[in-house]
């Protein structure tokens, strides 16, 4: 391998883990937060605040964004995947399955992403990668199942969170597609269009149900719907979009989308060790055998 590869594959795998690790803590943030407001409520918030401090630094020149003379078009499609149509999916699939339901589909996400690699971006993995991600899948089955194992047979919620799983694989080709611009480019109009979208989608929800004075003063009553949107807006938007960009970029689709597991394992010994969840054997088992997976794919 060479210096520049492996240069590379140390960097995108550190992204990648980064990434996976911030989305893992995010649990615990947005269990409090949910329980104050609704999930577009916090959307709303968490994206009008990542778009709010990213325009901010790009003003005083902190961080560049130049899309001067280059096509928009294909940040469009990476945004309308993620955040847009994988939130929208998430969030609804979400709230009308069981825990275990919805962590089984999420966790089709690195298969989705692979063939999705294979067939748009003509990307064959090696049967090694596919082994590792077909592994660290059976990981994160096995510490979901650990929880309690209960269906819903809501085939609204079924096909939300299909809809999920879809619109991340595609959203992980099109920023590998999406060569041209910079990893804080794609992070930046990802941003941007969430903020749009969710924000509209908040302020439309809270005027049917007659709270737009709650929506808007909400952060400024409660400690833990602030601190909520502060780390989701910081952490699980600026900082982690930039992360997963930029591993996608610099390790592939296959390679990044392995190292889905880790937040599971992260959320579940955050919740065992921060809120003082229950922690199994099984959890334990589960959480190796991701690990083993995610070694596997990327040895």
């Amino acid at each position: 391998m060479k210096k520049t590869e492996q240069n590379n594959l140390i960097i995108g795998c550190l992204c990648a883990l980064g990434c996976e690790t911030i989305f893992g803590l995010s649990y615990i943030f947005t269990k409090k937060a949910t329980n104050l407001a609704s999930e577009f409520s916090l959307l709303g918030w968490r994206f009008f605040i990542a778009a709010l401090i990213m325009s901010i630094l790009i003003m005083i020149g902190f961080i560049k964004v130049n899309l001067k003379g280059k096509p928009i078009k294909p940040l469009l499609f990476v945004a309308l995947f993620n955040p847009c149509v994988y939130f929208i999916g998430e969030t609804i699939g979400i709230s009308n399955t069981t825990a275990s339901e919805s962590g089984v589909f999420l966790a089709c996400i690195p298969v989705a992403s692979l063939v999705a690699s294979t067939f748009i971006l003509k990307e064959k993995p090696s049967k090694v990668q596919t082994i590792g991600i077909l592994i660290t899948l059976l990981g994160v089955m096995v510490t979901v199942f650990a929880v309690g194992a209960s269906t819903s047979l809501s085939f609204i919620g079924y096909a939300f969170l299909a809809i999920a799983v879809i619109s991340y694989a595609l959203y992980s080709v099109f920023v590998e597609k999406a060569s041209d611009y910079t990893e804080t480019e794609i992070t930046y109009i990802m941003l941007l269009i969430g903020a749009i979208v969710f924000g509209t989608v908040a302020i439309c929800e809270a005027l049917i149900n007659g709270n737009i004075v709650e929506l808007i003063t909400l952060q400024f009553k409660e400690k833990d719907f602030a601190v909520a949107i502060l780390y989701q807006g910081i952490g699980s938007s600026i900082l982690a979009f930039l992360l997963s960009n930029m591993a996608i970029s610099k390790i592939g689709v296959n390679r990044t989308s392995s190292f889905i597991g880790v937040s599971t394992v992260v959320s579940i010994a955050a919740g065992a060790f921060l809120l003082k969840e229950t922690f199994t054997i099984y959890q334990i088992v589960g959480a190796i055998i991701i690990i083993i997976g995610i070694y596997t794919a990327n040895k």
